[in-house]
């Protein structure tokens, strides 16, 4: 990896990720739409926090027909949703309850169950509870957007760089919201926190690779040796190699989280945020090299200094030599 990271950082070597955008963005885009799909059917499945509804934590058991018979035998119609949490322990969620039936589905549990009612920890939230988290949710994710589109418009002095990173974070929320869908696992408010960490990381690995295009760009406007799109492609070799070392470095803990700590060990609480780390991180690798940076040379080749520099190079116009008495 070192070697050929030399080689792709000095030119010897290259990979036309700009060429081929049109693949790119043709994965990216299916990839887009699949998971739209996925949002709307089979859809998010949304924890209590965000819809409302009563939990109970059992612990000393891990039959769950029994606790689905338990909830039904207070509320025939409920359809609750029964998960093993550790080696040893339920998760039942309902839908919201008034404090007489909370009491009594916690006798039931234990009842059915075989366990103490010390061993039921019954918790309730409100429907306009759950209401405001998803506000505040919503909020933060639009406050944490504006704030990147404006920080980076001022750090590169260009909005078209704002423009492509923020279809990046768009491309990561979107497919890592649709894995989520596809997979059943619960919305929680530690997977928006999941969110909003990839949201940064995916942010962090463009702007290493926006910050070298700026680098390359400069020379190539000054020069006039390459193309836009032949700068902004170096600048993808040359960051490419470090990218992926980063990702796999920063996936394999998490990795270990989601399928050691989850399906191995059982401890089902951790899921929800390792799973969003693990896609968030994965996608936004690939959306920082395959779709921010080619949808960048796309925005910027309508600018005319950019449609300039292009045609000089193809006509194959120098540029001019700076004399000691010319003005720098």
């Amino acid at each position: 990896m070192a070697q050929l990271g030399n080689r792709l950082y000095t030119g010897e070597s290259s990979f036309d990720f700009v060429g081929r955008r049109k693949l790119w963005f043709l994965i990216a885009g299916a990839l887009v739409l699949i998971s739209a799909i996925l949002l709307v059917k089979p859809g998010l499945t949304y924890g209590i926090e965000f819809e409302g509804g009563a939990e109970f934590r059992v612990s000393g058991t891990t039959n769950q027909d029994a606790a689905r018979e338990a909830v039904q035998a207070v509320l025939p119609d409920a359809v609750p949703t029964v998960t093993t949490v550790g080696g040893n322990g339920l998760r039942v969620q309902t839908e919201t309850v008034s404090t007489t039936q909370l009491d009594e589905i916690r006798a039931e549990l234990a009842q059915k169950l075989g366990v103490s009612q010390n061993d039921v920890n019954p918790s309730s939230i409100g429907p306009s509870w759950g209401a405001d988290v998803t506000n505040k949710a919503l909020t933060g994710l639009i406050v944490f957007l504006v704030i990147v589109s404006i920080v980076m418009a001022l750090y590169f002095r260009a909005w078209t760089m704002a423009i492509a990173s923020l279809v990046a974070l768009f491309h990561d929320l979107l497919i890592t919201a649709g894995v989520y869908a596809l997979v059943g696992f619960e919305v929680t408010p530690a997977s928006v926190i999941g969110f909003l960490t990839i949201l940064g990381y995916s942010l962090y690995d463009t702007v290493v690779v926006f910050d070298k295009v700026r680098e390359n760009t400069d020379g190539a406007f000054l020069k006039k040796d390459r193309t836009f799109g032949d700068a902004a492609n170096l600048a993808i070799n040359q960051t490419v190699v470090r990218s992926v070392n980063t990702t796999v470095v920063a996936l394999l803990p998490v990795a270990a989280i989601l399928f050691i700590g989850d399906l191995l060990l059982g401890a089902g609480t951790l899921r929800d945020i390792s799973l969003a780390l693990f896609v968030g991180m994965l996608v936004g690798a690939y959306s920082s090299i395959f779709v921010a940076t080619p949808l960048l040379v796309v925005l910027r080749s309508r600018e005319a200094r950019v449609r300039q520099l292009d045609r000089d190079v193809r006509e194959g116009v120098t540029a001019e030599p700076v004399t000691a008495g010319d003005p720098a």
